[in-house]
């Protein structure tokens, strides 16, 4: 398999000589004139870049064409939703598996097809305005990065990446690219996420030293060891692709009766006897991040934004079932952060598998916690998701004035910046923070210590064990 970093270095230099194509009218199309024009044009007229498009912007009157790959799964209903903002075109689709991805292919029939990402950007490079990935987390990397070093917008299901090295490598890649990135996080400037920014702030429960987090995965395998065997691939999967930079294993189609994941999986709510694909890569290391990768970078989106939070200074976890491959049953990871902006230190608490946090004494009577949510401990008061409670307390509180710009959410914020506006809410750099968090306390799952973390340094000062985990191990034929 050819080298994904080579390749794309390849192709950057071919393209940085290639003429400009002729556009329908036997002349250069304005989409090429502005592409090689870029930076001298800006530089001889008082339009503004934004008005022209200009380096790494779309113009406003043209349509943005987008590729999307890994649009089977979770692709499906993101690409769908990228395609309902206006001046989008679904362009180009890619997928490993055909049978998975079939039903987008025949929700855009207008898009030329690809398995091998690699092969469409080399084809197409020139025709793409904007790459989509919602692959499984272990190939976010070497996507995102071939569709940086190619100068595209990329929009990535979260979590960002797999391991912590990669998830800088690409918030630097993005830096230098000067493209518009975003991570499919819940919103952090929606209505409820700024209201609950403006609240703490404001000081509607004083300082916060404490905060709860907790969700109702997994809904897939966890907890599990590898099965025996091996199953023939069928033709429409190429398995050698989906593993990428992953170590190659055997694939095996579903879990055999009597196998405790399979009885994980009938208790579901998306029952798939799967064991990788699809679906259910996120139970194994290999692939996936697990519960707290999956939902922890949805809830930390709020939590880091209205407490301020960067990176923490220590991690530690307990879980059920933790065996080498893959993510626990279930788990409790605590997370301590120093004091910053004006606020004090802080200890933040992740919940999964069923687990959730105490219930707090002024919760109503008869109440109970919601199956997943955020809760907030203040030295006057506690917030549960956005409001105080008891309720009571909350009708009585006056809310603070609106000063944090409410926008338009994930797609519409991403659309908005490959047109020119200011940068997504959760762009490669801010949702670096949010992934490196899921990471870190899947570290300290699998060492089961109290983990001292120096971000700077991008290390473990107190195991050398935990370390080996923050850079990925590729197979022969892929890099960086």
């Amino acid at each position: 398999m050819k080298n994904a970093n080579n390749n794309a270095n390849r192709q950057n230099d071919r393209y940085a000589c290639k003429k400009s194509t002729l556009g329908d009218s036997g002349g250069l199309s304005r989409r090429d004139f502005i592409r090689s024009a870029g930076p001298a044009l800006a530089g001889l007229t008082i339009v503004p870049r934004y008005v022209l498009g200009g380096a790494g912007r779309t113009p406003p009157s043209e349509t943005i064409q987008v590729a999307g790959i890994g649009v089977g799964g979770v692709g499906h209903s993101q690409v769908s939703s990228i395609s309902q903002q206006k001046g989008t075109r679904i362009a180009f689709l890619c997928d490993v598996d055909d049978v998975y991805a079939k039903r987008t292919y025949e929700r855009f029939p207008q898009a030329k097809r690809y398995r091998d990402y690699r092969e469409m950007l080399d084809a197409e490079g020139d025709k793409i305005d904007a790459v989509y990935c919602g692959t499984p987390d272990h190939s976010h990397t070497v996507i995102g990065l071939a569709a940086l070093r190619k100068g595209k917008h990329v929009c990535c299901a979260k979590p960002l990446t797999l391991t912590i090295h990669e998830e800088r490598i690409l918030a630097q890649a993005a830096r230098a690219a000067r493209v518009a990135t975003q991570v499919t996080a819940s919103s952090n400037t929606s209505d409820a996420a700024c209201r609950l920014c403006e609240m703490i702030w404001g000081g509607a429960i004083g300082d916060v030293r404490e905060a709860h987090v907790w969700s109702n995965r997994p809904l897939w395998p966890q907890g599990m060891l590898r099965p025996g065997g091996r199953d023939a691939i069928p033709k429409t999967l190429d398995w050698d692709l989906w593993i990428g930079p992953a170590a190659m294993r055997p694939f095996v189609a579903e879990w055999p009766e009597g196998d405790l994941a399979l009885r994980q999986v009938k208790a579901s709510k998306k029952p798939r006897p799967a064991v990788y694909h699809p679906w259910n890569f996120r139970g194994w290391w290999d692939f996936g991040t697990g519960a707290l990768g999956d939902m922890g970078c949805h809830h930390f989106n709020h939590v880091f934004k209205a407490l301020k939070l960067r990176y923490p200074t220590g991690i530690s976890a307990s879980a059920s079932q933790v065996f080498d491959e893959t993510a626990p049953l279930a788990s409790i990871v605590t997370y301590d952060f120093r004091a910053r902006q004006g606020m004090p230190p802080l200890r933040l608490v992740w919940y999964d598998g069923g687990l959730k946090p105490p219930r707090p004494a002024e919760l109503e009577s008869g109440r109970e916690l919601p199956g997943s949510g955020n809760m907030y401990i203040g030295d006057k008061g506690v917030i549960l998701g956005n409001r105080i409670i008891p309720e009571e307390k909350m009708k009585a509180y006056k809310l603070p004035p609106k000063t944090l710009k409410r926008r338009s959410g994930t797609w519409g914020e991403w659309v908005e910046a490959i047109r020119g506006g200011e940068p997504p809410s959760c762009n490669f750099d801010w949702a670096s923070i949010l992934t490196e968090a899921v990471l870190l306390g899947n570290i300290a799952i699998r060492t089961d210590k109290k983990l001292t973390w120096d971000a700077e340094q991008m290390q473990f000062a107190n195991n050398k064990t935990a370390n080996e985990y923050v850079k990925p191990q590729y197979r022969s034929g892929w890099s960086l």
